[in-house]
C-alpha cells in the first residue's frame, strides 16, 4: 500500500554549490554536522513507499530550504555561520552570488513541493529532519537536552488530531519521549506550504537511542499506523 504522504527532506545533502566552492571555509565534517546527519539512512528509503517525495543534495550550510528566501540573517536561507557558530565563507558573499543560489536551488525546491501538493496523490505532508541531541549555539535551546522525537505544527499547519495521532503512534513504538512544538514548532516549509495542504515538521534526535536504520523503521511503522487512523 502506498502511504498517502508527501515527504520533504531538505537537509540531508552534503554538496557544496559550485558558485561558492572557491570561498567555502568549511571542512566536510563541518558541512555534515551543520546538516541533518542520519537523514539519508532514516528517510530516503521511504521514497518508494509514499505518494510523493522530494529532497535536495545541496548542503544546508549553503542554501537552507527551510528558511524564507528573503531571510538573509546569520542563520537565514544563505547563511554566514553554521548552527555551531562556524563561519561558512572566507570572504562575504556578494549579493549577486546569494541571489544565484536562491534562483538555482531554493526556488526550484519550493516550486517542486507546490507541484507535488497540487498532484492530489498525497493527503498530508511531512518535513523530515534530524536534530542534535542537545541544542547547538544557534537555536532555540542552546545546551538543552532534546526529546527523541519532536513534532511541530506551529499555530495549526495541520489538524491537531492528526499530530496528536502521530505522537501516539510514536509513543507506542518508543515510549513517551515525544513532544509537540518543543523545541521546534515547524519552519518555513511547513508554514509556507500549509496553504496548499496540511503539513507538520518531524525531528528525530541524533542521540543513539536507536541506530539510524532502526529509526527509519520506526518512522515507517509510525506513518503506516497514522495512515490507518486518518
Amino acid at each position: 500500500m502506498t502511504l498517502p504522504f508527501l515527504l520533504s527532506v531538505p537537509h540531508a545533502g552534503l554538496t557544496v554549490p559550485p558558485e561558492v566552492a572557491p570561498c567555502c571555509a568549511l571542512t566536510p565534517p563541518e558541512i555534515a554536522v551543520d546538516g541533518d546527519e542520519g537523514a539519508v539512512e532514516i528517510y530516503l528509503g521511504m521514497k518508494p513507499l509514499v505518494a510523493a517525495f522530494h529532497a535536495t543534495d545541496i548542503a544546508r550550510a549553503f542554501v537552507d530550504m527551510n528558511r524564507s528566501e528573503d531571510d538573509r540573517s546569520r542563520d537565514g536561507a544563505i547563511k554566514t555561520h553554521t548552527c555551531w557558530n562556524v563561519p561558512v565563507y572566507r570572504t562575504p558573499l556578494s549579493d549577486d552570488v546569494a541571489e544565484r543560489l536562491i534562483e538555482r536551488y531554493h526556488r526550484p525546491y519550493h516550486r517542486r513541493l507546490a507541484e507535488l501538493a497540487a498532484g492530489n496523490a498525497a493527503r498530508f505532508a511531512i518535513d523530515c529532519h534530524t536534530m542534535a541531541a542537545t541544542g547547538p549555539p544557534v537555536g532555540p535551546d542552546p545546551g538543552k537536552e532534546r526529546p527523541w522525537i519532536c513534532l511541530g505544527y506551529g499555530d495549526g499547519t495541520c489538524p491537531q488530531d492528526w499530530i496528536t495521532a502521530l505522537k501516539s503512534c510514536f509513543e507506542e513504538l518508543i515510549g513517551r519521549n515525544v513532544t509537540i512544538n518543543d523545541p521546534f514548532s515547524g519552519g518555513y516549509i511547513t508554514r509556507h506550504h500549509s496553504t496548499e495542504m496540511p503539513w507538520l515538521q518531524l525531528e528525530l534526535s541524533r542521540a543513539p537511542f536507536l541506530s539510524d536504520p532502526e529509526k527509519g523503521r520506526i518512522v515507517r511503522a509510525a506513518l503506516a499506523a497514522l495512515a490507518e487512523r486518518i
